[in-house]
């Protein structure tokens, strides 16, 4: 993005090589192919392209007051500013060429005054053409960065949202379980599960919300989390987890199962029984498919909002970090259960830029 000190140098650099090609074609096209003297016409040719470049600077600041107008009175300043300094850069150039011919007040004949007049105008509309057309093109880069920015920064605040809102939900539920144990006197259980909650909340504390992580890293972050539920559940959950070699360096966001596994068990575990929830990751057609299933009692068709909050973030999530590249589908299985089953690009930690 060009910055304001950027857009200076780069109006002088544009005035410059303008002025200079400007010099450089009239020589070409006009003063040689005449019969003017060496000593005539070059110095001429510097004081009309002088002129030339000083008025332009005295348009622009005229174009910057005018912008504060209205439409209509603006356009008529324009073109008054245009004709009046089309005219004023036409006197220069006829008398100070007079000049050099030793004759000052040599009047113009209607045919010059049309002719250099109308060059005059040509140049200088073409000017004003190129100055607002460069100045239009690189505000419009500048608010769309600005937008794009702001669309940046809105699409960050609501993953790491999304990403916190999962973890005081959890911490309470773990330091409710934590306080049971003490008052059971499972001080051991206790002790235990006070470590691993201390693991997870530090690296959910430590992580960045916003970053990927390997499979191997999820898995491992998952497993703490389910090492702590075993402290609570004890031989009533029983958690697989399952990988294929060739997904372990593949990226997914950090996080995304634990909510998952804990809507699951929310969901599908009374007090009385037990659960077997099964996580896999598998790669198939450029794919990182992940499934998690449990042997609870299924997804209630007539009850979608019984689904708790991690299904509902995890779906934002993945709209958020893969807009219309991922997939998120729910289903029961056929002697019961509920099937959480997630598609996303696959991507290598190794092939990242």
């Amino acid at each position: 993005m060009i910055k304001l000190e950027s857009k200076r140098q780069l109006f002088w650099l544009c005035q410059y090589c303008g002025w200079l090609a400007y010099a450089l074609l009239t020589e070409l096209m006009i003063k040689m192919p005449g019969q003017e003297p060496w000593l005539i016409h070059l110095p001429h040719l510097l004081l009309d392209t002088c002129c030339g470049f000083f008025i332009t600077l005295w348009l622009r600041k005229l174009y910057a007051s005018f912008r504060q107008r209205q439409v209509v009175v603006s356009a008529a300043l324009h073109i008054i500013c245009l004709l009046a300094a089309s005219l004023l850069w036409t006197q220069f150039k006829w008398h100070s060429l007079q000049w050099f011919y030793g004759s000052w007040w040599q009047p113009m004949t209607w045919f010059d005054f049309g002719t250099w007049t109308s060059a005059s105008l040509t140049m200088l509309a073409t000017w004003t053409a190129g100055y607002y057309g460069i100045k239009i093109y690189l505000d419009n880069a500048e608010q769309r960065h600005q937008a794009a920015e702001a669309l940046h920064l809105a699409k960050e605040s609501q993953l790491k949202m999304l990403r916190y809102q999962l973890n005081p939900h959890f911490m309470f539920n773990s330091i409710n379980a934590i306080c049971t144990l003490i008052l059971k006197k499972h001080n051991a259980n206790a002790v235990a599960m006070l470590e691993k909650l201390c693991d997870f909340l530090r690296y959910s504390l430590y992580t960045d919300p916003l970053a990927k992580i390997t499979v191997q890293d999820e898995i491992a972050i998952l497993q703490t989390y389910v090492d702590i539920e075993q402290c609570r559940f004890q031989s009533g959950l029983k958690v697989v987890i399952t990988a294929e070699p060739c997904c372990q360096a593949a990226l997914m966001p950090s996080l995304l199962l634990q909510p998952l596994v804990e809507n699951a068990l929310k969901h599908g575990m009374d007090q009385n029984s037990s659960i077997i929830i099964a996580v896999s990751f598998t790669q198939a057609a450029g794919k990182l498919h992940i499934s998690v299933s449990d042997s609870g009692a299924g997804f209630d068709p007539a009850a979608p909002a019984a689904l708790g909050i991690g299904i509902k973030n995890c779906q934002e999530r993945l709209q958020l970090i893969y807009p219309g590249a991922s997939q998120l589908t729910l289903g029961s299985a056929e002697h019961g259960g509920a099937t959480v089953n997630i598609a996303i690009p696959l991507e290598l930690a190794g092939s990242r830029q």
